[in-house]
């Protein structure tokens, strides 16, 4: 269940949280601020994949099986 969450936490960042950021002021890195939200939630986007893949369990017992076969 934690790892759906994490797996939906892009998605919902991204798709709900844009109508409450969209505006231009301020700029972060010369980027408008829903820019820079939207770039922040891909980023984070990766990381959190990244997480879910090393937590979700199904992958570990796939890497402990190509261990041990010849």
């Amino acid at each position: 269940m934690m790892l759906r969450i994490l797996a939906a936490l892009p998605f919902i960042g991204i798709l709900l949280g844009v109508p409450f950021v969209n505006r231009v002021e301020p700029l972060i890195l010369g980027m408008p601020f829903v820019l820079a939200w939207i770039v922040l939630w891909v980023v984070l986007g990766s990381v959190l994949m990244a997480i879910v893949y090393r937590l979700d369990p199904v992958n570990r017992q796939a890497a402990s099986a190509e261990e041990v076969a010849p």
